[in-house]
C-alpha cells in the first residue's frame, strides 16, 4: 500500500496497539493467560445487577428503547443526559455550568485524540505547539494520539521513597517548563499507570501555570472524581473555565459502551462538538441512555463511593500484601503508593534485564503485564528508570492475580540472580 503520513503513523508500532493486540491474541489463543496488562475493570456483581435492571427498564419502555438504538444524537451528545450531568455537578459541587459545558464522545480515547489535536500541532502562525505532561510516566494511550511528530513534552518526577518498599511521584515544578510552544497541560488523576493522585496543591499550581500561559489544563479523570471515584486518598474535584475535565463510564463497569464525557467552557465544547460531527457524525447513545436515571437521581455518585471504590481499594491492599509476601525484603523493589486506579506500578531498581525483557519472560509463562518504557512519552533521554518498571493490573479474578504475582516475583528473583 502507498500510505500517507497519517496512514504510516497510525499503522506503525505503538504501545497502545501492542497492548490491545496482546490482549486480543491472549483471549483468542489456546494458552490460559493471566490478564494483568490491560485496564479492563473488574466484574462487580452489585454494579452489573444495577446495569442489568436499568437495561431491562429501557427495553420495556418503547420510547427509551428507540432512543437507545434508533435516533442520532446531536454532535454534543444525548441532550437529556448532558443536561442531567450539568444539573448534578452544579448541585453537588457548585460549579457554574450548564448543558453548554458538556459534550459526550465515543470513549475517552476519542476525546483525547480530538482535544490534543485541537490545541497542539502546527499552528496557523506557523509554529508548532505541544502537549505538556507535567509528570511522566503517563497514560500509554496518549503517546500516539498526535497527528504530528514531536507532539509531547514531559517532566521527570521527583521520587519520594516511603516506608514498606513504597514510593511516590511528585510533580517537579522546577523542571516543568511551560512556554510559548505549550498548547495545553494534561495530567491524569489518578494516574494510569502508577495509581498516583497528584495533590490538591499540585492541581492548584498546574491550574495557575495554565492560566498564566493562557492554555487549558486538561485533567483526565477516567478513574477519578466525581465518578467512578477509584481514589483511595483525599482529592478534591477540580473544574473551572480554564479546565477541561474528562470523565468516562468505562471504569464504572461499562468499558464496552465507549462513553466519554468532556466538561469545559462553552467555546471548547462548541469546537469539540464540531470535530465530533466530522469524525463520528454522532456519539453512541447506549451509555447515555443506560445511566441517565442514575445521573438524574445522583445514584451514580453513591454507587461509585459505596461499591466501586471499596472494591478496588480492597484489591489494591491485597495485591500489595501478596507482592510483599513473595519478594524478599533485601531485593531493591519499590511499589508506587497505590492511591487510586487499578494498577500496581512496580520499580525494580538496578534490574539486570530491562522491563521489556521481563515482559517477554512473563508472557512466556502465561502472565501479561505492560513494560514501563511505554509510559514515558515526551522524555526522550536515556533514563534507566524508564526500563526498570512494569504496570500490573489487579482488577481481575483474585486467585488469578495472586498466581500472576507469584510468577512475577519468581521471574524478578531469577533476573536479579542472573538466571
Amino acid at each position: 500500500m502507498k500510505l500517507s503520513r497519517f496512514g504510516k503513523k497510525f499503522t506503525s508500532e505503538s504501545g497502545i496497539l501492542s497492548l490491545m493486540d496482546d490482549l486480543g491474541n491472549a483471549l483468542a489463543g489456546e494458552q490460559d493467560m493471566i490478564m494483568m496488562g490491560g485496564g479492563n475493570p473488574g466484574a462487580i456483581p452489585e454494579i452489573e445487577s444495577v446495569f442489568k435492571d436499568r437495561l431491562q427498564k429501557v427495553l420495556d419502555d418503547p420510547r427509551s428503547f428507540r432512543q437507545l438504538i434508533g435516533v442520532y444524537d446531536p454532535p454534543q451528545g444525548e441532550v437529556s443526559l448532558v443536561k442531567d450531568l450539568a444539573d448534578m455537578l452544579k448541585r453537588t459541587y457548585g460549579w457554574n455550568i450548564s448543558e453548554r459545558n458538556i459534550a459526550l464522545t465515543n470513549g475517552s480515547q476519542s476525546a483525547f485524540f480530538m482535544l490534543f489535536n485541537m490545541f497542539a500541532g502546527e499552528s496557523e502562525e506557523g509554529g508548532h505547539r505541544k502537549i505538556q505532561l507535567p509528570i511522566a510516566p503517563e497514560y500509554i494511550g496518549y503517546a500516539d494520539a498526535g497527528l504530528s511528530d514531536n507532539f509531547f513534552t514531559a517532566a521527570k518526577p521527583q521520587i519520594e521513597l516511603l516506608n514498606g518498599n513504597l514510593f511516590k511521584y511528585h510533580v517537579d515544578f522546577g523542571a516543568l517548563k511551560v512556554s510559548d510552544e505549550t498548547g495545553a497541560i494534561c495530567v491524569s488523576r489518578p494516574t494510569n499507570p502508577t495509581g498516583n493522585v497528584i495533590t490538591d496543591q499540585e492541581v492548584a499550581h498546574l491550574d495557575q501555570l495554565a492560566q498564566l500561559a493562557d492554555v487549558p489544563l486538561i485533567i483526565d479523570g477516567a478513574y477519578g472524581t466525581p465518578f467512578p471515584n477509584l481514589i483511595f486518598t483525599e482529592a478534591t474535584p477540580h473544574w473551572n473555565e480554564n479546565t477541561i475535565l474528562c470523565l468516562s463510564l468505562s471504569k464504572l463497569g461499562l468499558p464496552a459502551v465507549r462513553t466519554g464525557i468532556v466538561i469545559a467552557n462553552e467555546e471548547v465544547i462548541e469546537a469539540l462538538s464540531g470535530i465530533n460531527a466530522i469524525i463520528n457524525l454522532a456519539s453512541g447513545s447506549f451509555g447515555a441512555v443506560l445511566v441517565q436515571d442514575l445521573v438524574r437521581s445522583g445514584e451514580i455518585m453513591s454507587l461509585s463511593r459505596e461499591i466501586v471504590q471499596p472494591f478496588y481499594q480492597q484489591r489494591a491492599e491485597h495485591a500489595v500484601a501478596k507482592l510483599r509476601s513473595c519478594l524478599p525484603t533485601e531485593l531493591p523493589y519499590h511499589i508506587h503508593k497505590p492511591e487510586g486506579a487499578m494498577f500496581l506500578w512496580l520499580w525494580f531498581e538496578n534490574l539486570p534485564i530491562d522491563s521489556q525483557a521481563l515482559y517477554e519472560r512473563l508472557k512466556q509463562r502465561g502472565v501479561l503485564v505492560v513494560s514501563g518504557h511505554n509510559f514515558f512519552a515526551g522524555i526522550d533521554e536515556d533514563w534507566r528508570h524508564k526500563n526498570e518498571c512494569i504496570r500490573v493490573t489487579y482488577s481481575q479474578q483474585q486467585d488469578l492475580v495472586d498466581r500472576g504475582i507469584e510468577i512475577i516475583a519468581d521471574e524478578v528473583k531469577k533476573a536479579y540472580l542472573g538466571q
